[in-house]
């Protein structure tokens, strides 16, 4: 009975130290979120030139909007192209994409993924740019993000992430999901600028100097989450990732239940694939360098997912809180969990929540989709079991909103 015992409590030890560590560490770049992160702007030294590569793999749904809204930047409009990746478009959208003022690029492979399509489209496109700014097929710029994202890189950055905030409401997984992607962006980005740490990319909304990305990218070969390998090889190099607040870029977010779950799978996949990757590399480079940036990284690779781990948390905190009432009870000496330390580091995970959340969804519609969440805490526990494989083929987001979304603005 002893060995069981002892069993148990080696387990509750190891996940304790496991979900603990992550729990404080949200908390302390949640809290330092609350800070402004300040940037020295003045007017441009110069105006770069711009390509602004935007690949899309079967998106006739979308692309035209997006097309036409990024070529309404306030930026010199000769110091910027709009490229357009085409990947399995439609006849009728390459038609109308060629009436637009940008330049178009079709291309076509046996097995699709973005880090392809934007090789290619460099080859072709050559070297006549100082920056590369990426988008997603979905994604509409503010008529400022160029102008703003232009003044960082006066700040000598080479790598710089805007803040990507959500196009849609429409859904209660829509709201969930622009929950998830402001709370990342005030732990993983804002917060880790303010205390000094390298911003995360996020797969769009970026840019970076042009003749290093495109020597960078012939060597990034992912199939999906090609931005954490990008990533996880620029701390390497020690270049640091700048963030830009008020550079907003509007992304759809998920609607349907399997397109999250897909979604999840691709992302859940890709951090375990590098965390293998990366993980000895990253403890060697905080060792001997004291690459703390890199070593950040790779520590993300493998933290959980912050739906998992509060609804792990909420769950461990419950049967405790049982066990806690029975042991009282029936006098047991002997207790598995101990209550009072799990449920310091669930209020932790709480009010890191709460710190990441803008006021802006602090509302009547976050509040109608919190019913949502125990299902979105089922669908990421269930992505874990069908992780196998994910990242060897790729998996295609749609994209498009229902007729509900364009009338909800």
């Amino acid at each position: 009975m002893e060995i069981i015992w002892y069993f148990f409590n080696l387990i509750e030890i190891v996940l304790f130290v496991y979900i603990g560590f992550a729990a404080v560490y949200i908390f302390i770049f949640s809290f330092a979120s609350l800070f402004r992160y300040k940037t020295i702007v003045t007017g441009p030294e110069s105006f770069r030139k711009f390509a602004v590569l935007i690949p899309g793999y079967k998106e006739d749904e979308v692309i035209m909007e997006v097309a036409e809204k990024a070529l309404e930047q306030d930026y010199p409009k000769e110091m910027f192209e709009v490229v357009i990746i085409a990947d399995s478009f439609k006849e009728e959208t390459i038609i109308e994409l060629k009436k637009l003022p940008l330049r178009l690029i079709e291309v076509s492979f046996e097995k699709s993924t973005k880090s392809k399509a934007l090789n290619a489209a460099m080859e072709i496109i050559g070297d006549g740019y100082d920056v590369a700014l990426i988008l997603d097929a979905d994604n509409i710029m503010a008529t400022d993000f160029i102008s703003k994202i232009n003044l960082a890189f006066d700040r000598n950055y080479h790598t710089v992430q805007g803040h990507r905030v959500a196009k849609n409401l429409n859904t209660n997984l829509a709201v969930l999901d622009a929950v998830s992607e402001e709370i990342n962006n005030s732990i993983f980005r804002k917060g880790h600028r303010v205390l000094g740490l390298s911003s995360a990319l996020i797969g769009s909304g970026m840019a970076f100097d042009y003749a290093f990305f495109k020597t960078t990218m012939k060597s990034i070969k992912a199939v999906g989450g090609f931005d954490k390998e990008l990533e996880l090889t620029l701390l390497r190099d020690k270049h640091r990732i700048e963030y830009v607040p008020d550079a907003i870029v509007l992304d759809e977010k998920v609607q349907k239940s399997e397109v999250f779950a897909n979604q999840r799978k691709r992302w859940l996949s890709a951090q375990f694939i590098y965390f293998r990757r990366f993980a000895y590399s990253g403890f060697k480079a905080l060792i001997k360098s004291g690459n703390i940036d890199f070593a950040d990284k790779v520590y993300q690779m493998i933290q959980p997912p912050r739906i998992l781990l509060l609804g792990v948390l909420s769950i461990i905190v419950f049967v405790m809180a049982l066990i806690n009432g029975f042991a009282q009870f029936w006098m047991w000496t002997h207790l598995i969990f101990n209550f009072a330390a799990w449920f310091i580091i669930w209020a932790l995970t709480v009010l890191a929540f709460c710190f990441a959340i803008p006021k802006s969804l602090y509302n009547r519609k976050t509040a109608k989709a919190l019913v949502s969440l125990p299902g979105g805490f089922l669908l990421m526990l269930l992505s874990l079991f069908k992780l196998k494989g994910a990242n060897k083929k790729f998996i295609h987001t749609s994209h498009g909103l229902s007729d509900e979304s364009k009338t909800d603005k």
